[in-house]
């Protein structure tokens, strides 16, 4: 029997705990927003303590949660130290959420196990590699028992935000230092870049009026459709934008968000919407955000009214960096795609996302990393921040084992 072997075998013994494990994350609700996601992570903290696995607790200062949106953030590091020498992998997966919204034929929160699959809010994205990881790394410990390197396991609680207050805050903060990262990602590709993403709030003044005497107010939401209109037009002209990125095809834009008006009969005098913008890895975020606010502060001003014109007002909301592959990054893809193709039958290819992550930050701090986790083959399979979100637990099982003999490889 050959070392990768027998973490196999670890894997399937262990692997109705595993489950069990994930079952118990899923029904702790991470709903983000509100965000109030410190519960989970001493939840988290408790089951890794069962395994002998002491989780340092970092909690992010209540004030500067408020302030960024949220209710409350505990990020979390597992380390396990085996020798002098080797490196540092960190695996690092994100325990916020989107709330379930409606639909569901399956308890959001209830884990629940049916033909196969793991239901429930962030099953697939991305409490499942927190089973994941944990379980890849305990067969390791059990069975290739590494003499040198270590890992860490990081579990944080920013992604839905950015991921600032996650690991761009332990980053910031020199709690963590790895030498290569892999992130929470899905089965059958190894993800090497990723798009960005810029996020930005638009607020529309005009003057409210009677219903019945429209021509002495302003109306705000004339004046929003037409800026919706320039920035949709937009869509059109993206579509000739081409990253040379496979995987990732052209920049898109999406307002995903919108509120306004007081009353069925009154000139709403306000409206407010948010648009998020997917930068591929070639563009320029700053020449990126200065257009959205060209197109939108030019749309405004050939508004006119009887009553006078509207006013604008653009907040950035986020600034999500691309992920671009850096130099050291090879032995993770290496890794990942020998065993993946061993253990799904298949070749694993390297490739982009038109997701955005936080697992830019890493890179951004100069730490080669991948994305690879427990998953299906499209973002749409998995029914991620869609209703009935779920995880086959074959890829599950399989997903651990790539991880574990990935590992076993990178601390050799």
């Amino acid at each position: 029997m050959t070392d990768y072997a027998k973490l196999d075998a670890w894997i399937d013994a262990h692997f109705d705990e595993q489950v069990r494990f994930l079952q118990e994350l899923v029904r702790v609700p991470t709903d983000t927003p509100p965000g109030n996601n410190a519960p989970h992570a001493e939840r988290t903290a408790e089951l890794l303590h069962e395994f002998g696995f002491e989780a340092e607790k970092f909690p992010v200062p209540t004030q500067e949660v408020h302030d960024y949106g949220l209710e409350s953030i505990t990020n979390l590091i597992v380390r396990r130290r085996y020798g002098d020498g080797g490196r540092t992998v960190a695996l690092n997966a994100h325990g916020d959420v989107v709330p379930p919204g409606e639909g569901w034929t399956h308890d959001p929160y209830g884990g629940e196990v049916v033909d196969g699959k793991l239901y429930g809010r962030a099953s697939a994205v991305s409490k499942c590699d927190f089973s994941t990881f944990t379980f890849a790394v305990r067969a390791l410990e059990a069975v290739a028992k590494p003499a040198q390197g270590s890992i860490e396991l990081h579990f944080t609680y920013d992604e839905e935000f950015g991921g600032l207050l996650g690991p761009g805050w332990l980053l910031k903060n020199k709690y963590t230092r790895p030498d290569l990262m892999i992130a929470a990602g899905f089965s059958y590709e190894v993800v090497t870049a990723h798009n960005g993403c810029l996020q930005m709030e638009v607020t529309v003044h005009g003057k409210m009026a009677h219903a019945a005497v429209p021509a002495t107010g302003v109306d705000a939401l004339q004046g929003a459709v037409q800026i919706l209109n320039a920035l949709y037009q937009q869509n059109t002209l993206y579509k000739g934008v081409k990253s040379n990125v496979a995987g990732i095809d052209h920049p898109y834009l999406n307002v995903g968000w919108i509120e306004g008006g007081t009353n069925t009969n009154v000139i709403p005098g306000k409206v407010v919407f948010k648009l998020d913008r997917r930068m591929i890895p070639e563009e320029d975020p700053a020449e990126v955000e200065q257009s959205i606010r060209d197109v939108i502060t030019r749309a405004a001003a050939e508004f006119k009214a009887p009553a006078g014109g509207i006013g604008v007002e653009i907040r950035r909301i986020l600034l999500a960096h691309s992920m671009k592959p850096l130099p050291g990054n090879q032995p993770l893809v290496d890794a990942i795609q020998k065993h993946g193709a061993e253990v799904f039958d298949q070749a694993i290819p390297a490739m982009g996302t038109p997701l955005y992550t936080d697992v830019r930050l890493y890179g951004e701090a100069g730490i080669p990393g991948v994305i690879y986790g427990a998953g299906p083959r499209t973002v749409l399979e998995s029914h991620a921040k869609r209703a009935d979100e779920r995880i086959d637990l074959q890829d599950l099982r399989r997903a651990t084992k790539v991880i574990a003999r990935s590992l076993s490889d990178l601390l050799a």
